[in-house]
């Protein structure tokens, strides 16, 4: 493809894609095709000739949109969000005609000081500690995959700092709530941890730490190694937020790392009033969040900061020698092949340099406080019906709630919410109690959206 060939099919893209923008609320958001029906319509082997490009464009039409679930809609409000944008979309087609690899500074300097330089950024947006700043302090920031690899790794590093200090990996404990995200148990096993306790939870389903210091203590009494604890701000089942500082405290006096897993809910961290939230995160060992949930960054863009970057490299620096270069070996430049498990990496951080101005701070802020309050509106309504009930606080933009009448009404409720072709919710469980889970968050989400939402439900009721 010749330059002026890539421009003409470029705007013929970008036109495919802005109109995906416009129709996108007119679309199923759920797929309706059956298990190989997709893959039935490919042919059984590539093409042994160059097909014109008229003809890929087609296919986006006929094979591939019938297979998507639209989680751009505005009537998305499963899971949690996973936000594209404007800024974010094109920055991902320009990283991608720079094709980059950034794993050393050498290998492009921009790639690495523009995404040390953004994050640092982001420590203050999200009221952070100081000492996340790689320009200011011995910690520093990273974009990762996702928070599962950002707990993953500091697994791994929690790891190797206790056996460097003379503990059998055979007896290191990690520790969670039982509401924490399933990485945290994934984590910990990956990285060798024979015992991970998934402790008891309060009535808003945060960690209790006195269950923390038990267990602690107990291991500790067993001739175990307690090793690394996460905290949950904002639980993937209710948006549930741990006792953070009392954690901290905890952490502290028992030498464990601790893990701050902020995923979804990190992005609130932009709101000054929302930072309660995560008094005591100062003391942490390692925070992560998504920006490519709530912060209209396209997946993947997940950030993990570290108070001191030392363990961290020690954990993953291997240095072939072609490797080596000048710029490295003089001290004054960050490798980010040793801040994560691959060696190459793209130039992630563009996007969200992009969507960090293009929005700005404050048009952040109140896309973010518009879900809040949105949702704080729709627990309002909930609380006041008399055959729905929520299970849970409202957590940030997240409502949680059940029908009266048990699981089975509760399951049909879901059902016929998710029946209307332009609304999609998440049906979930606690135990044996069956709830349903509204996250509001989409970046085109508006009122008339939940409002929509809203009709669906009493209807249902």
């Amino acid at each position: 493809m010749t330059p002026e060939e890539f421009r003409r099919h470029g705007h013929d893209v970008v036109e495919w894609v802005a109109a995906y923008m416009e129709r996108v609320r007119e679309l199923p958001i759920v797929s309706t095709v059956n298990p190989g029906e997709i893959r039935a319509r490919l042919p059984d082997a590539a093409p042994e000739e160059p097909e014109p490009f008229a003809a890929l464009l087609r296919d986006l039409d006929e094979i591939v949109l019938p297979g998507i679930t639209h989680w751009q809609a505005p009537g998305w409000f499963a899971y949690f969000p996973a936000n594209a944008s404007g800024p974010s979309i094109l920055a991902e087609l320009v990283a991608a005609g720079l094709g980059a690899q950034g794993m050393l500074w050498a290998t492009s300097p921009a790639v690495t000081e523009i995404e040390a330089h953004v994050l640092d950024w982001l420590v203050d947006l999200l009221g952070l500690p100081q000492h996340f700043k790689t320009a200011v302090g011995p910690g520093g920031g990273v974009i990762q995959t996702s928070a599962s690899d950002s707990t993953h790794l500091v697994h791994v590093v929690a790891r190797d700092r206790a056996v460097g200090d003379g503990a059998s990996i055979e007896h290191l404990v990690a520790y969670g709530s039982w509401q924490a995200h399933s990485s945290v148990e994934r984590g910990a096993r990956v990285a060798g941890f024979s015992h991970v306790r998934l402790l008891d939870a309060d009535d808003a389903l945060a960690l209790r730490a006195g269950a923390l210091r038990d267990a602690v203590e107990q291991d500790r009494a067993a001739g175990l190694v307690p090793t690394i604890v996460t905290s949950a701000v904002g639980t993937t089942a209710t948006g549930a937020v741990d006792p953070v500082a009392a954690v901290a405290e905890i952490a502290g006096k028992y030498g464990l790392w601790h893990h701050v897993d902020a995923a979804w809910a990190g992005s609130a961290m932009l709101c000054e009033e929302q930072r309660a939230h995560q008094a005591g995160a100062e003391r942490a060992d390692s925070y992560t969040f998504n920006p490519h949930k709530w912060l209209f960054t396209n997946f993947d863009c997940n950030v993990l900061w570290v108070a001191d970057r030392a363990p961290l490299i020690t954990s993953l620096s291997i240095l072939p020698p072609y490797l080596r270069n000048a710029a490295s070996e003089s001290g004054e430049v960050i490798d980010y092949r040793d801040w994560h498990v691959p060696l190459g990496r793209r130039f992630r951080a563009l996007k969200l340099w992009w969507v960090l101005r293009s929005y700005g701070a404050g048009g952040l802020r109140r896309h973010v406080r518009e879900h809040i309050a949105l949702a704080a509106e729709l627990g309002r309504r909930l609380d006041e019906h008399p055959r729905l009930e929520r299970v849970a606080p409202v957590s940030f933009a997240l409502v949680c709630f059940r029908h009266a009448d048990g699981n089975p009404a509760t399951e049909a409720l879901a059902a016929a919410i998710n029946a209307h072709p332009d609304l999609y919710v998440t049906p979930s469980a606690i135990g044996d109690m069956r709830f349903v889970r509204v996250a509001v968050g989409q970046t085109q989400t508006t009122a008339e959206d939940v409002e929509r939402l809203w009709k669906a439900i009493t209807d249902a009721a």
